[in-house]
C-alpha cells in the first residue's frame, strides 16, 4: 500500500528539524498521506508527504512553564507536565480523534477539529504501549506493573476490564502480586472468534532466569512463547490492511536480538515458520571459515538433500508468509559454497552463489564424543578452559566430498559423504603420541627412527617404519599424565543419518604430563586415502583406508642430518607440568608464532617467543602448511610420482615421497611406504601455500578420487569396475607434457618463490613484504589465469601473475584490528574473498573487475509493487447512522488557509537528490533501465486507453449527431421556406 504513494523506492527528501530535539516516535497516517512526529522536547508536528516539498500541516507543543489552555483545562488546577509521550494513533474509525498516551499514565483522546481534548483516562501504573480495537470504541494499554487495562472510549472514569496474565490471583479478591511490565502489546480482532491480545514481557518476578516470553492470549486460552534471546520488537501480520476491518491475524514476526521469528497463529500451538534466510550464522561463535567457488555442480543439490532431512518437527506446514522484493539477474553460473566451523564443534555448508547466502547442511562433530555431566566425571576435558570441541581447521575434497577437521582438543576427524543412514558399532579410533623423545629410556613406546638420509647419498633412501601408539595407560610411573587424550570417544553404537559420516577418529595424546599441542596444518587426499596433520611438535601421518600410522616424527628429524640449525632432539621433559593442570586453548593463526596486536598504529608485530616450554625457538619449529601432490620429487627424476610436501615456520619445505600399493582390495592388504626424498627448499617466513604448475602454467590439482556410495551394495560389473578404477588426471596436459616439467609455487609470510621440477631451481622471485608479512596467501585461478592472492597484516591485498611473479594488484583495503580477520581471511577462485568482519557477520569482497560491473544487476529490489486491497465496505445503515469510518480532510484543516503558515523556526527543509525524479534518474544497470521502460510502456498504455476512449466517445457523438440531423432533414424536406 505504500508504493503508490511514494512511488520508486529511495530518499525523497530529508527534514530536520531547528530544535535539535531527537525524534521518540514516528506515526504514518497512510490514507491521507501524513506522517505525525513526536519530539524529546515534547512537540507534535504532523507532516503532510503528499507534496513533492514535506511541510508541517500542524505543530502541538506541550510548554512545562506554561501548559496551553486545553491541558490546563484537562488537567485541572495541576500545574505538573504531563510526561513523555510514548503512544500516538488515530481512531480506526474516526481520523480526527488522536489516541496520546504519557509514560506517567494517562491518555488524550485528541480531537483534531476543535483542537481540544474529548476524554482524559488515567491509571495509576506507567504506561508502556497503547492499542486499538478495530471498532474505535476501545482501547488497551500495557502498564509497568504487568497488568493490561481495556478502556470504553466513552468511559474514562475507570478500565472497562484489568488483566495480570501472568500474575498469581490472591484470594479474598485481593489485587494479583506485581509482575514486569509489559513492553508492548497488541488487539486484533477476528470475524469468526474471540479477539487475539499478543504481548511481550509480563512475567512474574519469581521467575528467575527464564528467558524472554511473547504471550498470547486468544479467549480463555494463554500460550507463553520462550524465546532464545531477549525480544526487540514484534508485528502482527493481518489480512487486511485498513485498521478500521476485522484484522485476521495470521502470524507474529518476532524480532530478537539475534536472530528473526515468525510464529503461525493458524494452528494449534502456535509453532514457528522455517526460517529460509541464515540468521544464525553466529548460533555458536565462528571459529574459521573456508570459501570454495567453481565446484562440481552436483555439490549444492547433494548437500541441499541431506540437509533437508535434517529439518525439526514442530514446524509450520505452511511456507514463509513475508514475499516481498524480487531477486537481481544472476550473472554468475558456477556454484559457490562457504564452509564455517563454530566453537561448538559443529560446522555448516553455505549456498553462496551470486549474492546469496543459504544453509545447506550442518554437521555436529562433538556428536562423536562422550559429554560429562560434572566435573568428577571428566578427567580428560577439563584440560580445555571452554570450548573443547571447536573447529580450529577445515581441509575438503569438493570432488570427492572428503572432509577432515581439526579441533581445538588436539583431535582429528575424518569424513565420508554418504546418502544412507549407517549405525557404526564401533567408532574407529586412532590415539598419536606426536612428541619425539629421543633421549628418554623411561618411555616404553619411543623407538629410534633412522635419520633421513642427504641428497647426495647414492643408496635408496631407507623408509619410515609405520608406528601406533595405542592408549594403554593414563599416568606414568612417576604420576605424571600419559597416553591419555583430552577427550574420550564414544564406545556405543552411533547411529549416522545421511550425509558427512565418521570414517576415522585420531587423538593426540598427553606426553609425560605434557598436553598436546594444537593443530597448525591439515590435509587430506582421497585419492591416495591419506590424512597428514602437524604442530609445533612434528608431523603425523594415517592411512585412514587401514586405519594405522604411516608416520609419526618430529620436526626435527625431517631434515636428518641436513639440518641447518644443527639441533639436537631432546625432550621436553625439564619443563613438565603438573598432572592437574590446565591447557588454555586460544584459537590463534595457524603458525605458533602468534603476531600481538598493536594498538597504536594497529599493526601486528612478530612475537618469537615459546608458549609453552622455555626450549629455543627453533626446537619449537612447527608444521604450517601441507600439500599432496604428483610431482618430481628429486633432481634426478624422469617422471612424477606422488608425494607430500612440508612446509614449516621457519621457511623449510620438505619433501616426502609416498610409495602407494596397486588399487582395488591390494590398496587395503598392502601397506603404504613413506620414505624421504632428501629435497630442501629454503624461504623467507613461515611456509603458506604450496601448488603446481604444469608446461603451460596451469595448475595442477592434487589427484583424487570421485566420490561413489560405499554404503550400496554393488553389482559385479560395478565391483570389477571400482577394482580398475584409478585417481583422476592430475593435470590437463597430456602425459608427455607432465613427464617434461613442472613448476612449484611457494608462498611464505615474506615471499613467494616459483621454482622449476625437476632441476629445483628458482625461475622467479617476488619479495611481497618488508616491513609486515602475509596472513594469507591463496592460489586462485581468474579470467582463464592463474595467480597468487595475498592478504598482509599492513591491510594490503596483492596479486601476482603466475608462473612470472609480476604484481597486478596492491591495493589497501582493511586495516587488521583483531585476530578474527587473520583467521578467517581466505581467497577463493573468480577473483573472490571473505572474511568475519565481526563475530556475527561475514564480508564478501571481489577483486574482479567483470563481478565489479555485473554487481549491480546481481542486487535484488526490496520492495515490488502491490495492488491496494479493496477498502473494507461501510454499509448502508453504518453509512445512514454514522457508525462507519470518518475520513478527514487535514490538508484543508491544518493547511495555510485554515491555520496559517507554520513558524519556520520549527523545522529546516534540506531537499534531498532531486525527489522522485532524482531517484528515478541516479537508478543504474539493466534491471533499474528495464523498470522505467515497462513503467513508461504502461503509462502510455493508460494513455493510449484513455485516448481510445475519447475517440470512441467522440464517435458515439458524431453517430448520435448524425442521425439527429437525418431526421431533422427527413422533419423539413417537403416544406417551403414561408412555412418554417
Amino acid at each position: 500500500p505504500l508504493t503508490p504513494l511514494f512511488g520508486r523506492p529511495g530518499v525523497e527528501c530529508y527534514c530536520q528539524h531547528d530544535s535539535g530535539a531527537a525524534v521518540i516516535q514516528l506515526q504514518f497516517l497512510i490514507n491521507e498521506g501524513a506522517l505525525v512526529s513526536a519530539l524529546a522536547d515534547d512537540t507534535l508536528h504532523l507532516w503532510n508527504l503528499r507534496q513533492k516539498r514535506p511541510a508541517i500541516l500542524h505543530s502541538l507543543k506541550f510548554n512545562r512553564e506554561r501548559p496551553i489552555h486545553n491541558f490546563c483545562r484537562l488537567l485541572g488546577s495541576s500545574k505538573s507536565h504531563p510526561g513523555p509521550i510514548v503512544h500516538i494513533s488515530d481512531n480506526p474509525m474516526d481520523e480526527g480523534k488522536l489516541l496520546i498516551g504519557f509514560e506517567s499514565g494517562t491518555v488524550v483522546l485528541w480531537d483534531l477539529k476543535s483542537k481540544k481534548a474529548d476524554y482524559r483516562y488515567t491509571h495509576d501504573e506507567a504506561i508502556h504501549s497503547v492499542a486499538w480495537h478495530h471498532e474505535g470504541k476501545q482501547f488497551i494499554c500495557s502498564h509497568s506493573d504487568g497488568t493490561l487495562t481495556i478502556w470504553n472510549v466513552k468511559s474514562p472514569t475507570k478500565p472497562f476490564q484489568t488483566i495480570t496474565p501472568h500474575g498469581k490471583q490472591l484470594k479474598d479478591g485481593k489485587k494479583p502480586e506485581p509482575c514486569k511490565p509489559i513492553l508492548k502489546v497488541e488487539y486484533k480482532t477476528t470475524r469468526a472468534g474471540e479477539p487475539f491480545i499478543i504481548l511481550s514481557g509480563g512475567l512474574s518476578y519469581d521467575t528467575v532466569g527464564r528467558r524472554p516470553c511473547l504471550t498470547v492470549m486468544h479467549g480463555k486460552s494463554t500460550a507463553v512463547l520462550e524465546m532464545d534471546y531477549s525480544i526487540v520488537d514484534f508485528l502482527t501480520l493481518c489480512e487486511t490492511p485498513y485498521p478500521n476491518d476485522f484484522q485476521e491475524p495470521y502470524a507474529v514476526v518476532v524480532l530478537l536480538e539475534k536472530d528473526l521469528v515468525l510464529i503461525d497463529l493458524a494452528q494449534n500451538g502456535y509453532p514457528i515458520f522455517e526460517n529460509p534466510y541464515p540468521l544464525t550464522i553466529h548460533e555458536s561463535p565462528v571459529t574459521c571459515c573456508e570459501y570454495f567457488a567453481d565446484c562440481p555442480v552436483d555439490l549444492i543439490p547433494a548437500l541441499y538433500s541431506v540437509g533437508a532431512r535434517q529439518k525439526r518437527q514442530g514446524y509450520s506446514k505452511k511456507e514463509w508468509p513475508i514475499s516481498g522484493g524480487n531477486w537481481g539477474l544472476i550473472t554468475q553460473s558456477y556454484p559457490e559454497i562457504i564452509i564455517t566451523g563454530h566453537a561448538d564443534g559443529s560446522i555448516k555448508f553455505w549456498d553462496a552463489s551470486a549474492i546469496t547466502l543459504q544453509v545447506l547442511y550442518k554437521l555436529k562433530t562433538a556428536k562423536v564424543f562422550e559429554k560429562s555431566r560434572n566435573k568428577d566425571d571428566r578427567p580428560n576435558t577439563d584440560i580445555v578452559d571452554e570450548d573443547p570441541y571447536a573447529i580450529q581447521i577445515i581441509s575438503w575434497c569438493p570432488e570427492s566430498r572428503m572432509l577432515c577437521i581439526a579441533g581445538v582438543s588436539a583431535h582429528v576427524i575424518i569424513y565420508r559423504f554418504s546418502k544412507q543412514e549407517v549405525t557404526t558399532e564401533v567408532i574407529p579410533m586412532l590415539e598419536v603420541r606426536l612428541l619425539y623423545e629421543i633421549n628418554d629410556v623411561e618411555s616404553p613406546d619411543a623407538e629410534q627412527v633412522p635419520p633421513l638420509p642427504t641428497p647426495g647419498t647414492g643408496s635408496n633412501p631407507q623408509s619410515i617404519v609405520p608406528q601406533s601408539h595405542p592408549s594403554t595407560s593414563s599416568s606414568s610411573s612417576d604420576g605424571l599424565r600419559d597416553n591419555v587424550p583430552c577427550l574420550k570417544v564414544k564406545n556405543s553404537p552411533l547411529k549416522q543419518s545421511p550425509g558427512y559420516q565418521i570414517e576415522l577418529v585420531i587423538q593426540l595424546v598427553w606426553v609425560s604430563g605434557e598436553p598436546p599441542q594444537q593443530i597448525t596444518s591439515l590435509a587430506v587426499n582421497s585419492a591416495y586415502g591419506l590424512v597428514v596433520f602437524g604442530n609445533c611438535n612434528g608431523i603425523a601421518m594415517v592411512d585412514y583406508l587401514q586405519k594405522t600410522v604411516l608416520l609419526n616424527l618430529g620436526t626435527i628429524e625431517l631434515y636428518g642430518s641436513n639440518d641447518p640449525y644443527r639441533r639436537e632432539p631432546r625432550s621436553p621433559r625439564k619443563t613438565r607440568q603438573p598432572s592437574g593442570a590446565k591447557m588454555s586453548r586460544k584459537l590463534s593463526l595457524p603458525t605458533e608464532l602468534k603476531p600481538d596486536l598493536d594498538v597504536k598504529d594497529n599493526s601486528f608485530s612478530r612475537s618469537r617467543s615459546s608458549s609453552v616450554t622455555s626450549i629455543d625457538k627453533e626446537s619449537r619449529e612447527a608444521i604450517s602448511a601441507l600439500h599432496f601432490c604428483e610431482t618430481f620429487t628429486r633432481k634426478t627424476d624422469t617422471s612424477p610420482s606422488p608425494c607430500l610436501w612440508v612446509g614449516t615456520t621457519l621457511g623449510t619445505v620438505l619433501v616426502i615421497v609416498l610409495n602407494l600399493p596397486p588399487g582395488g582390495e591390494q590398496r587395503l592388504l598392502q601397506p603404504v611406504i613413506v620414505s624421504p626424498s632428501g629435497t630442501i627448499l629454503r624461504l623467507k617466513g613461515a611456509i603458506l601455500r604450496m601448488a603446481f604448475l604444469d608446461t603451460t602454467g596451469s595448475l595442477v590439482p592434487p589427484a583424487h578420487e570421485p566420490w561413489r556410495e560405499l554404503n550400496v551394495p554393488e553389482d559385479k560389473d560395478e565391483k570389477d569396475k571400482s577394482k580398475k578404477r584409478r585417481p583422476v588426471s592430475v593435470s590437463p596436459s597430456s602425459s608427455q607434457e607432465i613427464s617434461e616439467n613442472q613448476y612449484a609455487v611457494i608462498c611464505s609470510e615474506k615471499q613467494a618463490k616459483v621454482i622449476s621440477l625437476p632441476s629445483q631451481n628458482c625461475i622467479y622471485k617476488q619479495n611481497i613484504t618488508e616491513t609486515s608479512f602475509v596472513l594469507r596467501g591463496d592460489i586462485v585461478s581468474l579470467s582463464n589465469s592463474i595467480c597468487l592472492a595475498c592478504f598482509c597484516a599492513n591491510g594490503h591485498i596483492m596479486t601476482f601473475s603466475l608462473p612470472s611473479l609480476r604484481p597486478l594488484l596492491d591495493v589497501y583495503y582493511l586495516p587488521l584490528t583483531n585476530m578474527r580477520i587473520a583467521r578467517t581471511f581466505c581467497f577463493t577462485n573468480n577473483g573472490q574473498a571473505l572474511y568475519l568482519v565481526s563475530p556475527t557477520e561475514i564480508q564478501r569482497l571481489t577483486y574482479s573487475q567483470e563481478t565489479c560491473e555485473n554487481l549491480q544487476e546481481m542486487l535484488g529490489e526490496l520492495f515490488t509493487p502491490v495492488e491496494t486491497p479493496e477498502a473494507p465496505n461501510r454499509g448502508f445503515f453504518k453509512g445512514l447512522f454514522g457508525g462507519g469510518a470518518q475520513s478527514l480532510d487535514r490538508e484543508e484543516l491544518f493547511g495555510e488557509s485554515a491555520s496559517g503558515k507554520a513558524s519556520r523556526s520549527l523545522a529546516q527543509h534540506i531537499p534531498g537528490p532531486g525527489g522522485i525524479e532524482g531517484v528515478k534518474g541516479a537508478a543504474s544497470g539493466v534491471v533499474g533501465e528495464l523498470a522505467r521502460a515497462r513503467l513508461a510502456l504502461d503509462e502510455r498504455g493508460q494513455k493510449l486507453g484513455e485516448l481510445e476512449e475519447k475517440t470512441a466517445a467522440m464517435l458515439y457523438s458524431a453517430d448520435s449527431f448524425s442521425k439527429h440531423a437525418h431526421e431533422m432533414m427527413l422533419k423539413y424536406k417537403d416544406k417551403k421556406w414561408y412555412q418554417f
